[in-house]
């Protein structure tokens, strides 16, 4: 499935494109402060916004089971690496699957993402990872008591936003948007990674030693 990372060369280009227009504003100094800013998109970058660090943008579908165990591989490599100020790291949920039950699990977890706000976001991915419905295309979950007992969890009280799904259809025109062939994709410095993205070790050398992108 970790062959789903590589995209055909006109989506490299067009991911590579969405990447840099995140951090497209005029070049500043370093504020040395990383924080996790919601976009207007959905996504979700965990950077110094003002620093020269290499963008590291992570495609991901909370059902898809390859991205569960990315996540558990690299997931805590990514943030401290962030946290340090060696990367800018954008999230971006997305839904790859159009099957069901796959599809409506998928829908019912990025929108309820979408409503926890970004100092308990982290802490809910997790917990959503964490309770992925298995096994994989027969499983129906992410329901919304889940979810909502997830984001409580994670310190977010959002239970009307999570059952009401009220960002369902942004996050779907919001998908349509992104030209992906899979999940999960990792772009760094629009460059698309393969099996690298599932090494800490390999990524960390990648990420640091990378030219880095002006902002």
């Amino acid at each position: 499935m970790k062959k789903r990372l590589l995209a055909v060369a006109l989506a490299c280009v067009a991911i590579a494109v969405l990447g840099v227009l995140a951090f497209s504003s005029p070049g500043v100094s370093s504020s040395g402060e990383v924080t996790l800013t919601r976009q207007a998109d959905g996504s979700m970058i965990l950077a110094d916004l003002g620093s020269d660090a290499p963008v590291l943008d992570v495609y991901e579908d909370f059902d898809c089971p390859v991205c569960k165990d990315m996540h558990s591989k690299v997931d805590a490599t990514i943030r401290k690496l962030a946290q340090e100020g060696k990367v800018k790291v954008v999230f971006h949920t997305v839904t790859i699957f159009r099957d069901e039950p796959m599809r409506s699990n998928s829908i019912r977890a990025a929108a309820a993402a979408r409503c926890v706000p970004e100092a308990s976001w982290l802490a809910f991915r997790d917990e959503v990872y964490a309770m992925q419905p298995a096994p994989h295309g027969v499983a129906s979950g992410f329901t919304v008591e889940e979810l909502t007992r997830a984001a409580r969890k994670a310190g977010a009280s959002v239970d009307a936003c999570v059952t009401s799904q009220t960002y369902a259809k942004a996050h779907l025109t919001e998908t349509a948007k992104i030209p992906l062939q899979g999940t999960p994709t990792v772009v760094l410095d629009g460059q698309m990674l393969g099996d690298e993205a599932f090494d800490p070790a390999a990524l960390e050398r990648l990420i640091t030693g990378g030219v880095g992108v002006q902002v």
